[in-house]
């Protein structure tokens, strides 16, 4: 889904329904509002068909031109699928012009993406590489590699791998 093009300088999070952010995207569309769903295409596995379809790159996160009246803000709370605004520090989460245009430049150059995330503390299997088979637990992350604390033989090893080597541990 594109943005209507205006030139405008900062745009709000809206957080909403799991699921319903292109149901929010076109319900703000029709109302006037200036809102951008970045999206992507991915190839689905059914077990009777694979299909390309469109899915939202951030889940249950749309962004709206900054409302500049109250009337606005509450005809957006109104909406049915929108949650709520995100805030930031007490304050409304705003995103820049810029922030924007970085974001559908990258859509643009990049056919697949993916965004990763683990908890802290959740158990991963390594899929890859020399620990291949072993199972860690995450210290912390980074936006591109996990760091595994990895229990054998009574020793701790701390093991920095890319999140696209590791998978979710089904036994936990």
């Amino acid at each position: 889904m594109n943005i209507r093009k205006e030139n405008c300088e900062e745009w709000r999070v809206v957080y909403t329904k799991p699921r319903n952010e292109k149901k929010v995207f076109e319900r703000l569309s029709i109302q006037g509002f200036e809102c951008y769903c970045p999206c992507q295409k991915i190839l689905k596995q059914w077990s009777d068909r694979t299909k390309w379809v469109e899915e939202p790159l951030f889940k249950s996160y749309l962004f709206v031109k900054n409302p500049q009246t109250e009337r606005q803000r509450i005809s957006i709370l109104e909406t049915p699928g929108v949650v709520r605004f995100l805030y930031w520090l007490g304050k409304p989460a705003s995103v820049k012009q810029a922030e924007i245009e970085t974001i559908q430049k990258f859509l643009g150059e990049h056919e697949s993406v993916e965004i990763i995330s683990f908890e802290t503390g959740s158990k991963l299997k390594i899929k890859d590489g020399a620990l291949k088979g072993m199972e860690g637990v995450v210290d912390y992350q980074t936006e591109k590699e996990v760091v595994l604390r990895v229990e054998k033989l009574g020793m701790s090893l701390v093991a920095k791998l890319s999140k696209y080597h590791v998978e979710l541990d089904q036994k936990s």
